[in-house]
């Protein structure tokens, strides 16, 4: 007898698929998404986590699903930081 195991952790493409849109485009937004809290990929395997993108989707609407932690505005320093070391990586 086998057993189907759902994968909690997916590759890039089923994460842009989560968020109903198309590889391409995801990559294109991941720079903006992870400024905005987007939950980053595993640092080994490069997959994303299904239920930190759920709970991350269910935070931008904390008055439907109570997620106690609403999103808010970064540290510029933060963000600068973060696209300062892509662009000296050449990603993006």
């Amino acid at each position: 007898m086998r057993y189907r195991i759902e994968s909690r952790d997916v590759p890039p493409e089923e994460a842009a698929r989560r968020l109903g849109i198309k590889p391409n485009i995801f990559a294109d937004k991941l720079p903006n998404l992870f400024a905005r809290g987007f939950p980053r990929p595993d640092p080994d395997t490069g997959n994303y986590d299904l239920q930190a993108i759920d709970r991350w989707m269910d935070s931008r609407n904390p008055h439907l699903f109570g997620v106690a932690a609403e999103m808010g505005a970064r540290d510029a320093r933060t963000v600068v930081g973060d696209r300062i070391r892509r662009m000296r990586a050449g990603v993006g």
